[in-house]
């Protein structure tokens, strides 16, 4: 990876740590797509997701809400990063793998 795309990504990190910190502060009145389903009456069809990695972005066994907020969006965003990594990383491999495996495109 070379500079230019190193600072993007640590850029891009960090940006999103400071954005998680702030999380707390956010609306607690519901989205748009919720609040059009509150309003129109079917929120109750509503059905729940098959998992949850983090239910309602609170961190469990942390007391303090504000806190558990932060640890989630964190913890978020280092599960979005490591896939986003590890496809990029795969992806690179496959590149190289078709090129013959030196990475060098092969010239006719």
């Amino acid at each position: 990876m070379n500079r230019n795309w190193l600072a993007v990504v640590v850029i891009g990190l960090g940006l999103a740590i400071l954005v998680a910190l702030f999380s707390p502060l956010a609306s607690s009145h519901p989205d748009g797509l919720e609040r059009v389903a509150e309003d129109e009456q079917f929120l109750h069809k509503a059905k729940n997701p098959p998992y949850q990695i983090i239910a309602d972005y609170v961190f469990p066994g942390i007391e303090n809400e504000a806190v558990a907020t932060i640890l989630s969006g964190i913890i978020g965003i280092a599960i979005v990063a490591a896939i986003c990594f590890g496809a990029a990383y795969l992806l690179r491999l496959s590149s190289r793998s078709r090129q013959g495996g030196g990475g060098a495109e092969r010239t006719p």
